[in-house]
């Protein structure tokens, strides 16, 4: 990446550049290089779904009523991104400490229920109490079957997240910059997909407006089997000198 430029060998870039899209702003001070990217992209989306799906013939065909239409279907698959990751917006709210003290408290909970158990096995079998080997059963099968789910739990844990190291480095390089806050590359789409939703909001409202404005004028066709009226005209104006000069010395 970047090869031959004094920032080459690049191994990543930092999400956080998203965020900037729209503190690049144009003339009018509202519009930002964010709205360009997506008018791009639903630009690119609404042309190749008006490909794949045929639409219906009009009588009166308008090139800009069809285009505002193409991206008004481009725009709806951008706007969806935000639903697509949905679960990123729930990471973003998560702490990862908080996470692992959970695991940690139902695994030390675990641990000592097994303590007490094996103090209760201990009494049942010095006071040989029927009831109180009946609850050691049941018990002893509860506790294997929470001890596996604990089991299952860290390991998720620890899959998860080894994923957002790697997901981290992918992005940014360099995963121990963030080891404080693990989970912000997480914050960071979810800003960026607050963003980006009010920026689809505004397309989408001046799309709206464009196509009301084009259905509202549409080219008037020219029907060749109508007779023109362009020869009366001609031959109603005076075109010779003659009437010209009488008509001017009426005039005067």
């Amino acid at each position: 990446m970047n090869v031959g430029t004094n920032r080459g060998d690049a191994h990543a870039f930092k999400l956080d550049t998203l965020l900037k899209l729209v503190d690049v702003k144009g003339t009018d001070g509202k519009t930002t290089l964010l709205h360009f990217v997506v008018q791009e992209i639903i630009k690119a989306e609404g042309s190749r779904l008006s490909a794949s799906s045929p639409s219906p013939t009009r009588t009166q065909p308008n090139a800009l009523h069809d285009d505002l239409l193409c991206r008004k279907l481009g725009l709806q698959v951008v706007a969806r991104l935000g639903g697509e990751l949905g679960n990123v917006k729930k990471a973003a709210s998560m702490d990862s400490e908080v996470l692992g003290g959970y695991v940690s408290k139902l695994a030390r909970g675990i641990s000592r229920i097994n303590e007490v158990l094996r103090l209760n096995e201990e009494l049942c079998s010095s006071k040989n109490s029927s009831g109180s080997l009946q609850f050691q059963e049941s018990m002893s099968g509860f506790m294997k079957m929470a001890e596996d789910e604990i089991i299952k739990v860290q390991a998720q844990e620890s899959v998860a997240l080894s994923l957002v190291k790697e997901i981290t480095e992918y992005f940014h390089g360099n995963s121990t910059k963030e080891e404080a806050h693990p989970f912000r590359i997480f914050m960071v789409v979810r800003d960026f997909l607050s963003i980006l939703d009010r920026v689809c909001k505004d397309v989408g409202r001046i799309t709206d407006r464009s196509i009301a404005s084009s259905t509202r004028h549409f080219p008037v066709p020219v029907n060749p089997t109508l007779p023109s009226v362009f020869p009366r005209i001609r031959a109603l104006r005076p075109e010779s000198s003659d009437d010209d000069g009488s008509s001017s010395s009426l005039s005067s």
